[in-house]
């Protein structure tokens, strides 16, 4: 019996998506970008991006979001770390998306699209399509497929030709890091984390269709874009209009920032430093949480390079100031007494972080601002080092 039922539900599931995909919009639909301010967490300080569907004549309000992700679904945390993360277009009700982000207190804009039936129709047919149990899962990558590029692809996949996004914001041109640090103050923990995982690929010049990985140069380009129709140029937004009036959220930067505690590690180590100068000896505590330390994170690094699939992870110099072999080499400096070849190391040490400096310097990576306490740190302990192990010799 329960099979029966069960069989039952899944033919009358089946028959709405059917009846919903077979569903003709009248001349009164309307198919609307959105856009939503920045939230409080770090996942949500870019803002989103989804389409509307609206259809007075059929009592339709309906929102079709790419953005959805479950920290439930089975290794999340291991699909995201490996780059395996799955995100899904959810459909739902208009007046609950606009209940969510009225309750986080985000604005929210509309662009209406100045679209024929024929586009609404096909616009609306593949958003139906994609919305299916078997298609809605997609491969999220946070600069090149993600719930604002969605939107993109699948204008141009309606429109074809047809549809002229802007080739420009600005006289100024930037790279994908800095974009991000535009949305992300830089003294903040999730912009130095981002910054210390990704490596240069995010320095590359991009087009101005790349900046459409947020969802404000998303508003921005719709705003800018231009259609082809019946031979006339006309512009791709009909009209716009606020729904939710919010000021816009930016992430607080907290009294524990990263300068503030890289700057008092760095005072710390001064002061052992100085210390140990003057007793003309060695802290191999401090030594061992120094090289342990750059030497864990530098693993990390290596990690995201080279045994993951996110396409901004490899090419990270990153590795040159957190050195993976520090971590073996670490469990050295726990000894009274350490082997001559250590010279040589801290040598090759202080040349990795000049290297660091000259990848800065002449723009090949950009590195977080927070990492100048750090590198001052190390080039004066690792100074130390080789001053008091030379003359020792």
């Amino acid at each position: 019996m329960r099979k029966i039922y069960f069989f039952i539900l899944l033919l009358f599931i089946s028959f709405q998506n059917i009846q919903s995909q077979g569903l003709q919009l009248s001349v009164y639909s309307e198919i609307s970008i959105i856009t939503v301010g920045p939230g409080d967490a770090l996942f949500e300080a870019f803002g989103h991006s989804a389409i509307r569907v609206k259809d007075p004549v059929l009592q339709m309000d309906v929102v079709y979001n790419y953005g959805l992700f479950d920290f439930n679904q089975p290794d999340f945390y291991l699909n995201f770390t490996k780059g395996k993360l799955l995100y899904k277009l959810g459909k739902g009700p208009f007046k609950n998306f606009v209940l969510n982000y009225n309750y986080q207190q985000r604005w929210m804009k509309a662009q209406v699209l100045n679209l024929s039936q024929q586009e609404r129709q096909k616009m609306y047919g593949l958003l139906e399509v994609n919305a299916l149990r078997e298609n809605a899962e997609y491969l999220y990558d946070p600069y090149f497929n993600n719930c604002a590029t969605k939107l993109r692809d699948i204008t141009k996949e309606v429109l074809g030709d047809e549809v002229q996004f802007p080739t420009s914001y600005s006289e100024e041109n930037y790279s994908l890091r800095q974009l991000m640090n535009k949305e992300i103050s830089w003294n903040t923990w999730g912009n130095f984390g981002i910054n210390l995982a990704l490596g240069n690929k995010l320095d590359k010049d991009i087009s101005a269709e790349q900046y459409m990985y947020l969802p404000d140069y998303v508003y921005l380009a719709y705003k800018k874009a231009n259609k082809t129709e019946n031979g006339k140029t006309i512009s791709l937004v009909k009209n716009e209009s606020p729904i939710l009036n919010f000021k816009e959220k930016e992430i607080k930067i907290v009294w524990y920032n990263p300068i503030f505690i890289f700057s008092v590690l760095l005072l710390v180590t001064i002061v052992i430093t100085y210390r140990d100068q003057k007793r003309n000896k060695r802290s191999k505590w401090l030594d061992f949480t120094v090289y342990f330390t750059t030497g864990v994170i530098g693993l990390l690094i290596c990690f995201l390079w080279f045994f993951t699939d996110h396409f901004t992870t490899p090419n990270n110099f990153n590795f040159l100031w957190a050195f993976f072999p520090n971590v073996f080499i670490s469990f050295i400096f726990l000894k009274k007494k350490l082997p001559s070849w250590i010279n040589q190391y801290n040598r090759f040490i202080l040349l990795l972080l000049l290297a660091t400096v000259v990848v800065w310097l002449f723009e090949i990576q950009q590195f977080s601002i927070a990492i100048i306490p750090i590198l001052a740190l190390l080039f004066l302990r690792n100074l130390y080092l080789l001053r008091l192990l030379t003359s020792k010799e």
